[in-house]
């Protein structure tokens, strides 16, 4: 079975029970990906998910739990994630009395088993059952 490696943590908004919907995007690659505006400093809510071309499959997750990502940031651009200087997405402290344990961040080229590792730790599970996926490369 090839790896599928993350290179993308979208955001999508809130469903009526308020909680937050990302997708989280994988190729059967890390090099040489790119989408619209990941140039644009700051990232500021402009770009969009890389070229359908590098997606290859894609989990959906719908948790209570707050993701900060690149996308919307306000300091960096996608590319900073690409060249490693942040993360694609991570977990959102703020509102937290204390400081976690072990908190959650997701790096582009990170191989899937490690993301859905991860997230199950938090009891958190990827939706792979998705229409999106019916193109999946075998």
């Amino acid at each position: 079975m090839k790896d599928h490696y993350l290179i993308y943590v979208n955001y999508v908004g809130e469903n009526y029970k308020g909680q937050y919907l990302y997708e989280f995007i994988f190729s059967d690659t890390a090099k040489d990906i790119d989408g619209n505006d990941w140039d644009t400093y700051p990232a500021s809510g402009r770009p969009k998910p890389p070229y359908e071309r590098y997606i290859k499959k894609v989990g959906i997750l719908t948790t209570e739990l707050r993701l900060d990502v690149v996308q919307k940031s306000d300091t960096f651009a996608v590319w900073d994630a690409v060249d490693g200087v942040i993360a694609l997405a991570w977990e959102y402290i703020n509102a937290y009395d204390s400081y976690p344990s072990n908190r959650l961040n997701f790096r582009f080229g990170e191989i899937e088993k490690s993301v859905t590792d991860k997230l199950y730790e938090k009891d958190l599970i990827l939706d792979f059952n998705s229409k999106i996926n019916e193109k999946q490369v075998k």
